[in-house]
């Protein structure tokens, strides 16, 4: 995916918050399981389109942060969409790796509520102690 406009006045017509932040979904192309949601500032969502991965902010970081700078788990980018009220932003990707949970899951939302009680429905993957570098992604 490019960035096939000769500017970037697309970027204009997202609504950031005060921050100068959108949310980001992060969605598998092929299976539509969502995956995780984080954060998008200006940059990132421009440098995902020119890369053609998931970059995002780190708000506790305070940086940019290409998934799968640590754990080898990139994010390529198919698809962007925006919706109707221009604030939160889905990206349509394909997990490599099949993990985007730092946790070692296929997908962030792995506990589902049953009477009263979350329960954790997913298994690990990959134990993350042996996908990053520094745990704290």
């Amino acid at each position: 995916m490019t960035d096939s406009t000769p500017n970037n006045d697309w970027l204009d017509s997202i609504k950031w918050d005060a921050d100068g932040l959108v949310p980001a979904i992060a969605q598998d192309v092929h299976t539509q399981r969502v995956l995780m949601v984080a954060w998008m500032n200006r940059e990132a969502l421009q440098l995902t389109v020119q890369e053609g991965r998931g970059i995002y902010w780190s708000r506790s970081r305070n940086r940019l942060w290409r998934k799968g700078e640590e754990s080898g788990n990139v994010q390529q980018l198919h698809e962007l969409r925006l919706d109707c009220d221009a604030d939160v932003i889905i990206l349509q990707v394909e997990q490599i790796g099949g993990i985007a949970c730092h946790t070692g899951r296929e997908s962030c939302f792995y506990r589902v509520l049953e009477d009263g009680e979350w329960q954790t429905v997913d298994a690990v993957i990959t134990d993350p102690a042996t996908l990053y570098q520094n745990p704290k992604e």
